[in-house]
Parts: C-alpha cells; sequence; structure tokens
C-alpha cells in the first residue's frame, strides 16, 4: 500500500537529573560534593532510507519516544546519556509541525538526518555548585523535558521525469515499456491508483528516474478524481512528458485542461519544461487524429507550437526512443540542482544573553527570556539555596528595575514560563 501522508506524535528523551551526594569515607574527612551529572536523553532523528518507498510502517505505530537519560550517582559519575531514536523515511520526506504548520525541512539523500525533536539536557549534580564560600551544596538540578511534537510526514517521490495526462492517455503503458516497473494497466480511466516509479536505462550508460502520476481531471486541483492527492508527487520532478490521447475527441481541450490543473494546484508545476507526445499511434483512428493535429498546427496553441508534439506507440515502440532522446536533452539543459538545505543544528542556549521582554497581563507580568526560562525550569524550588540562586540570577538580569519602572505592586504575579513567582518587598 503506498501511503504518501501521515501524522506520528514524537517525544525526545528526559535528560537525567544530578545527583545529591557526598563522599564520605574513613581516611577522606574532607570529602565533600560528589554528585554526578544526569545524562542527556535521546533526540527524535529521521533519516533517509533508499530502501523505502512508503510511510506505510507509520499507520500501524504513531506514537514514538526516545529513551531518557540515566540520573548522576555519586563519587562524580555522570549518568549515561541516552541513544537517539531514529526514524527512517523514504528519500523526499518533509516535515512540519502539525500544529503550527512550521518547517523543520527534509531529507532527500539516502542517510542523510534532520533532528525533529530534541532531547532535554542533563540536571547538574551537588559537585557542580561547591565553590570555595560554599563548600557542601545539597542543590542539585532535575533534568531538562525533551521535546514533544506532533508531525506532518510528506513524502514526495524524487524522479527526473513526470508522466501527466488525462486518465488511459497510456502513462502506465509507457512505463512499463521504458523501464522494469509493472504498473496496472487496464483499459478503463484511473487504472492507476498511486504513483509508479521506474529507472529508464539508456544505451549510453545513461539512466534516470519516471514517476508515473494518476490520471489528471478536470477540478483535480480541487480533490475531484485522483489529482490532488497525488499531484504534489510531481513537484520535484525536472521536467514533465504531457501525453495526449490519441483516441481522444478533442486532445487540444485536453492539453488545456491538464495544464490548467497543474497552474491551479501551483508549487511552479506549470514553470517546468514539458515535452509533448500523441499516443497509441499504433491505431489507425489515432494516426489520423495526429495527421489532422498536425495539419491544424498553425491554429494551434502557441505551447503545442513552440514544444512541437511527438508521435508515439508503446506497442510497437515508434518514437519511444526519440521521446526518451528529447526528454534526456532537455534535462540537460537545465541548470543544475541546488544543494538540499542542510539539517538543522542543534539549538545551544547563550548563556551570556540576558536580553528580555516583559508583557503585561490582567494580573502581572510576565517575562520573556529564553535564559530565565531554562534558569526557572531546572530550579529545584524545594531547596532554599536553590531559590536564592535564581534570585541572584533574576537581579542581575536587570528586570527588577524594569518591572518597578512599569509599576508593579507587592502581591502582583511575575510570570517566567510555566512559573508563577509573587512580588514582594525584598525584591
Amino acid at each position: 500500500m503506498f501511503i504518501d501522508l501521515v501524522v506520528v506524535r514524537v517525544a525526545a528523551g528526559d535528560g537525567g537529573s544530578g545527583c545529591s551526594s557526598f563522599r564520605r569515607e574513613k581516611f577522606y574527612p574532607m570529602g565533600g560534593p560528589d554528585g554526578g551529572d544526569g545524562g542527556r536523553g535521546g533526540d527524535v532523528v529521521v533519516r533517509a532510507d533508499a530502501n523505502l518507498a512508503t510511510l506505510l510502517d507509520y499507520t500501524y505505530r504513531d506514537q514514538w519516544a526516545a529513551d531518557r537519560g540515566q540520573h548522576g550517582m555519586g563519587n562524580n559519575k555522570t549518568g549515561r546519556s541516552a541513544d537517539n531514536l531514529i526514524l527512517p523515511v523514504p528519500p523526499g520526506t518533509s516535515i512540519r509541525v502539525k500544529e503550527t504548520g512550521d518547517y523543520l525541512g527534509e531529507v532527500l539523500d539516502h542517510g542523510q538526518e534532520l533532528v525533529v525533536a530534541k532531547a532535554g539536557r542533563g540536571g547538574k549534580g551537588n559537585a557542580f555548585f561547591a565553590t570555595a564560600t560554599h563548600q557542601s551544596p545539597r542543590e542539585w538540578q532535575p533534568g531538562e523535558e525533551g521535546e514533544v511534537r506532533t508531525l506532518e510526514l510528506e513524502l514526495k517521490l524524487i524522479a527526473d521525469v513526470g508522466l501527466v495526462g488525462q486518465p488511459n492517455a497510456g502513462k502506465s503503458t509507457l512505463l512499463s515499456v521504458i523501464s522494469a516497473a509493472r504498473p496496472k494497466i487496464a483499459d478503463y480511466p484511473f487504472t492507476t491508483l498511486q504513483p509508479n516509479l521506474g529507472v529508464v536505462a539508456l544505451s549510453d550508460h545513461r539512466t534516470f528516474v519516471v514517476a508515473d502520476i494518476p490520471g489528471i481531471i478536470e477540478g483535480a486541483h480541487e480533490g475531484k478524481g485522483l489529482g490532488l492527492q497525488f499531484l504534489r508527487h510531481i513537484e520535484r520532478t525536472r521536467v514533465l512528458v504531457h501525453l495526449l490521447d490519441g483516441m481522444s475527441e478533442d486532445p487540444i481541450k485536453d492539453f488545456h485542461t491538464v495544464n490548467a490543473e497543474l497552474a491551479a494546484f501551483g508549487h511552479g508545476l506549470m514553470d517546468k519544461p514539458q515535452v509533448i507526445a500523441m499516443t497509441k499511434m499504433d491505431l489507425p483512428d489515432a494516426q489520423a487524429a495526429f495527421e489532422l493535429f498536425i495539419a491544424h498546427s498553425p491554429e494551434l496553441p502557441s505551447e503545442l507550437r513552440e514544444h512541437g508534439v511527438m508521435a508515439i506507440s508503446s506497442a510497437t515502440g515508434q518514437g519511444v526512443r526519440e521521446l526518451l532522446g528529447k526528454a534526456v536533452q532537455v534535462l540537460d539543459e537545465l541548470p543544475p540542482i541546488d544543494p538540499p538545505p542542510a539539517p538543522a543544528t542543534e539549538f545551544v542556549l547563550d548563556v551570556t544573553n540576558n536580553t528580555f521582554e516583559i508583557q503585561r497581563e490582567p494580573d502581572g507580568f510576565r517575562v520573556l527570556s529564553p535564559l530565565l526560562e531554562r534558569k526557572v525550569e531546572i530550579t529545584r524550588w524545594d531547596l532554599p539555596e536553590a531559590v536564592q540562586r535564581f534570585q541572584r540570577t533574576l537581579e542581575a538580569s536587570g528586570i527588577g528595575p524594569e518591572l518597578e519602572k512599569l509599576g508593579i505592586q507587592q502581591g502582583e504575579m511575575v510570570y517566567i514560563g510555566d512559573y508563577e513567582l509573587e512580588w514582594g518587598e525584598q525584591q
């Protein structure tokens, strides 16, 4: 079964918590704190795998979670970091955040990876907080939570040439002749219910990939027929081979109908060069239609006069080699493909960045600061020394004077991330 669009929920691993421990051994009277840091959780990583051609596996399981990091231990032992969770997908898969539509990236080449959910960092153990004036800290940090996201995975086939046309124009038959692909072929519309890929090998050892797209009818961009579901698969093709049915009552109308649907769908489909061919030349009526078609060439649309129309028969092989040669010629004339965007790099918090923004809320103020939002998450609010440490960070940030300028009153709330802090006189 060909599945090209799925929604999955992924959760990166939480970081391990730091450890609060003191070395108490004979002959070590000044052992001091020796709590180790927690390990990092596992990222969720999407990896392109050329052995896959569909997203079918993600219809059986739609929730994936990476392991959490190990907690820190005494004797300054850092917890083990968890392995990343790898989600294999076919090349050509793009990833978006379902709720917001934010585009995370895509994987195009075999082995290319993209981090789609970042793991939480491990918390610091009490050994980290030891100083010359604070020699017995009991403070430790919990591990950060990993990102949880609902993702939309969308597969767009990667092919050099896309076969387009109305139903029964002969696309699947042509693909079966020029490649080893064996798509379903029958004498009724919409025989092709899913895209098919085939590799074409020429005599000069040149190869290219061809995609057969289900027939496009009028209204396909609005969901009629099968066009809307599969038009996305010709977004990555570089050249379109537009097949006209030689047995059609009005091939020119068919040409305009297909191109109108490509233009309505957008995504640059009409910017792609087209090689146009009329099929079924082994049938006398089709030959007569082609001759009539050529006879009226001065009256044909400019697009047809510009590109010309080739006559082919997949049954006898007439014109097929010439059609492939024309497609390769057009491919070679195109500029080189831009390299794919680099995978997203890991976000690194700038601990020196104290910039912040303050917003007024009905019962207080909200502070927007990546640094403070992270600090408030990892503060142990049940430990007085941890609270004092956060208080010193808050004072050093310069937020207090700014809140006073905005007229904050005692008892009003200050919101930082998911936490609520009450403004008091001591601040």
